[in-house]
């Protein structure tokens, strides 16, 4: 971004100023005040279940409720829209008695029938309509209203962590009018009926949104101290893609939270007593994976050697903060299933040389490995959701190319980056990161029918031969479908290990998702997979 335009950028920060002026308290929370938000990208669909996008789900985890709340410390499953529930034995039927008096913002009554209406399109999609259905939710049959606060869900299979499922931010529910909708349609903000403590005021599309307190909200998460309508009036979201625009402002006093912070700014945000919320993500580290369909990775000892290759610790040291942990295994630390495998992911370039000499690889007279007249070239898209994406893979590739193997790093923004993703024959290597605080969040990246990060079946490749594991898949059913913990738990340390053997994927770290906040900010919170909510933030006088 050139000069002029972040002038223009912060010119247009300072108009918003004047929004967040609340009342006075020395400590206790007080109503009234605009929280200024600066985000790194626009929000893209927002379905529901497409909230795992990190700007859509800061958006709708203000404007929707979910049936359940997971409380980010203990992860345990709490009331919220759903009073209660059973869970049948082999977790195959599910009931919840759902809480009176809530209604969505356009009136309609949030019972029974809307819940069931929900998780019928989130569990089934709508193929009319073009609604996919959600990665959280696995087995799914039908719903049944039986009575108008009771609605039971039921299942083909086990469908063991549902009920977490019921909590995640892909799972906001919407009125029977949003439902309506075609999918091309709900990119729009201002068509999603929530139930939630905020209610979209304006949009423009790609550049800000208003959200405004809805005066009459009075049903949190039933746990939750702070009860009835939001602190806030209101929240001012003005999409701002240059991280020192968005750093600046935040420290100038023309911003009062920020998403994406860089490590590289924590230090000057912390200096002026700012605050760094680094909430964990609890899922799929970020991570590069292969895709087996393209013969230049189809091999195992190709794999084994860039992973055995890949110093995970002087990506962290030199890019990241304390922040951001080294991976030991394919997830995180704090998630539920973890089992530290670190020992498969030493750092060993000698042992990376041998296996690519045992591949065919043999290093040429310009030091670099060719085979068949062919040299080991392989291409990567950054993920921009991701921090640091480029540099990780710029500093992957230097470490790659030690080796005699070339990793090229695209733009992230490519016209052409969407279709070649799902190309393994052009896209043999990528970087990947989901997060959920359940074990399902592995079958939620793996599986063929959800993320299919491995390009299962060549992706939409009709150029490389078609790579299926069928013993990773079966392993990934199994997952979503035990009813009992501790054997769901084992499948989830299977699937570690397996992922790690078969070097599908070269975990880097830990990723949290972080934010920055001026020191008035009090009460920001964040759901169990880091993503923010308002309801009970307040700003005292600055």
């Amino acid at each position: 971004m050139g000069i002029k335009a972040k002038r223009t950028a912060a010119t247009f920060l300072a108009a918003w100023m004047s929004l967040a002026a609340p009342a006075f308290s020395a400590d206790q929370p007080v109503k009234g005040g605009t929280l200024i938000y600066l985000e790194q990208q626009a929000h893209t669909n927002l379905y529901s279940p497409a909230g795992g996008f990190y700007p859509n789900g800061g958006i709708l985890n203000q404007i929707t409720d979910k049936l359940t709340y997971q409380n980010p410390k203990t992860l345990e499953i709490e009331p919220w829209i759903a009073e209660s529930w059973t869970v049948n034995d082999d977790a195959t039927q599910y009931t919840f008695k759902i809480r009176q008096g809530v209604t969505f913002s356009d009136g309609s009554p949030l019972e029974a029938n809307a819940v069931a209406k929900n998780y019928d399109v989130y569990g089934l999609g709508d193929k009319g309509l073009k609604l996919p259905v959600s990665e959280v939710i696995n087995n799914y049959d039908h719903s049944e209203v039986v009575d108008p606060y009771t609605v039971k869900f039921y299942f083909k299979r086990p469908s063991p962590g549902f009920l977490q499922g019921t909590s995640v931010i892909g799972s906001g529910l919407v009125s029977l009018k949003t439902l309506s909708l075609p999918f091309e349609q709900l990119g729009d903000a201002t068509k999603i009926i929530g139930s939630g403590p905020f209610v979209v005021e304006s949009e423009t599309l790609g550049k800000e949104l208003s959200l405004k307190a809805r005066d009459d909200y009075s049903w949190g998460p039933a746990k939750l101290e702070h009860q009835g309508r939001a602190y806030l009036d209101g929240i001012k979201y003005i999409v701002t893609g240059e991280d020192s625009v968005r750093i600046g402002a935040l420290l100038s006093g023309q911003a009062d939270f920020i998403r994406q912070v860089q490590a590289y700014d924590e230090e000057q945000v912390e200096a002026q007593d700012y605050k760094i919320y680094a909430a964990p993500t609890r899922g799929v580290n970020n991570s590069v994976v292969f895709r087996p369909d393209n013969p230049l990775v189809a091999d195992l000892h190709v794999r084994q050697a860039l992973l055995h290759g890949t110093n995970a610790q002087e990506i962290v040291t030199t890019l990241f903060s304390d922040h951001y942990p080294q991976a030991k295994s394919i997830i995180a630390s704090t998630a539920q299933g973890y089992v530290d495998l670190s020992s498969k992911l030493n750092y060993d370039p000698e042992q990376a040389a041998k296996l690519l000499d045992q591949a065919g690889w043999k290093l040429g007279a310009d030091g670099q490995r060719e085979k068949d007249g062919q040299k080991l070239v392989l291409t990567a898209y950054e993920s921009l959701p991701q921090p640091q994406n480029k540099a990780t893979l710029q500093l992957v590739a230097q470490q790659w190319a030690k080796l005699g193997v070339t990793l090229n790093v695209l733009a992230g923004d490519a016209g052409s980056k969407t279709l070649d993703d799902l190309d393994p024959a052009k896209t043999p290597v990528a970087p990947a990161m989901v997060g959920r605080a359940d074990p399902d969040v592995i079958k939620s990246n793996y599986y063929p029918k959800n993320r299919d990060v491995l390009r299962q079946k060549g992706g939409q490749s009709d150029k490389v031969k078609s790579f299926v594991d069928d013993k990773l898949n079966h392993l990934l059913e199994g997952l979503s479908s035990e009813p009992n913990r501790d054997k769901r738990l084992a499948i989830a340390a299977d699937i570690q290990n397996y992922v790690l053997d078969q070097a599908y994927a070269i975990p880097i770290f830990e990723e949290p998702q972080a934010f920055a906040g001026a020191p008035y900010v009090n009460g920001v919170a964040f759901e169990a997979v880091g993503r923010p909510s308002f309801y009970s933030t307040w700003l005292a006088e600055h």
